[in-house]
This record gives C-alpha cells, sequence and structure tokens, in this order.
C-alpha cells in the first residue's frame, strides 16, 4: 500500500502546523525547514497558496495525489458544496474514523492497525484503510485484538464527546458513525475553498 513515509517533522515546520499530531522536534522549531527556513520568506503566489493548501490536506489525511484527485472528483459530482463534499469523503475514510476513535494516536498509527487487520465494520474484519465508512456503520476491535497495548494506550483518558457524528460504546470497544460531519464540526485547519479554486483552474 503506497503511504508517504518521509521526515514528517519537516512537512509540518513546511506548512507551520502540526499536522501529523504532537511533535516535540516540531515545537521547537516551527519556522520553515532550510537553511533561509527562520528569516523573512518572500510572498507565495495566489498560485502557490491553493497548491499548499491541497498539499496539506493529502498530508492531513495520509492521501496520496491519484486517489485525492479521484475524491475530488467524486465530491464534484455529488450535490451540496463541493469542498465540504471532499472534507466529509475524508473523514469517513476507515484509517480517520479509527483515528477519531481514540483506537490510535495518529492517523499513520490508524492506517497499520486496519492494514493488520486488528479492525472490524459491522462485526467483519476489514484491511482496507481507504473504505468509506456509511452512516450507521461501527467500527470497533477485533476481539483478539481487544488486549493490545497500543490500542490501550491511545484510549487512556480520550474524550470521544468532542466529535459529534460518533457514538462510543466503551464496554464493546467500538463506535457508531451515526452521520457525515458538518463543516463546522471538522477540526482541521483546511481551506477547502482553495482547493477547489486550484482544480479549478
Amino acid at each position: 500500500m503506497a503511504r508517504y513515509t518521509g521526515p514528517k517533522t519537516r512537512i509540518a515546520r513546511k506548512f507551520g502546523e502540526a499536522i501529523f499530531g504532537a511533535d516535540k522536534a516540531f515545537e521547537k522549531r516551527k519556522y520553515a525547514p532550510g537553511q533561509h527556513g527562520n528569516s523573512r520568506r518572500r510572498k507565495t503566489s495566489e498560485y502557490g497558496v491553493m497548491l499548499a493548501e491541497k498539499q496539506k490536506a493529502k498530508y492531513t489525511y495520509g492521501v496520496l495525489e491519484k486517489q485525492f484527485r479521484n475524491m475530488f472528483d467524486k465530491a464534484s459530482r455529488e450535490s451540496g458544496i463541493t469542498g465540504v463534499n471532499l472534507l466529509q469523503a475524508l473523514e469517513s475514510r476507515l484509517d480517520n474514523v479509527v483515528f477519531r476513535l481514540g483506537l490510535a494516536s495518529t492517523r499513520a498509527a490508524a492506517r497499520q492497525l486496519v492494514s493488520h487487520r486488528h479492525i472490524t465494520v459491522d462485526g467483519k474484519v476489514l484491511n482496507i484503510p481507504s473504505y468509506q465508512v456509511k452512516p450507521g456503520q461501527i467500527v470497533g476491535v477485533r476481539e483478539r485484538s481487544k488486549s493490545l497495548e497500543v490500542i490501550a494506550d491511545s484510549l487512556a483518558g480520550f474524550n470521544h464527546a468532542k466529535y459529534a457524528w460518533i457514538e462510543w460504546d466503551e464496554q464493546a470497544k467500538a463506535g457508531k458513525f451515526l452521520h457525515k460531519p458538518e463543516r463546522e464540526d471538522i477540526p482541521e485547519n483546511i481551506k477547502e475553498q482553495l482547493i477547489v479554486e486550484l482544480y479549478s483552474k
């Protein structure tokens, strides 16, 4: 399965945000990477701003270019606002739902849990991170994987109430995907309209 495996702190510094989650190295050096990263930078062009926003969304959700473009094309054919449709599709990915449920501390870790067959959807093991979870489906942990230390550590102290579109069942170690999140409920700092404008050029 293709995915970005390069230096994550460098990417976070490029965008000026900890897009991969808590990062001590990023907190120490929040300026851009490179020899002149801490100096005044040239003004970015309009196209550059739009491109950077798309790249930030791709890295945040761990999606590669072709997959991201396919998701955008599908979002543009659906009714509603294209940018919001795109973010809702990204939020509906199985690896992202696993991350939002607190079963993994990062999306990369959630992707690994799915790929290694630790996650179920409606009781059936599913190992496709890009699977689109549908409203009403239940995402949980495979019975023999419930004792995994990495899952227990991630769940410790996790606040499930912060995501209104997911209902958590602590005893079953599973969550119900109630509905696609509204734009105001998605916490990611992404200006989706810039992505729409980029692809519309």
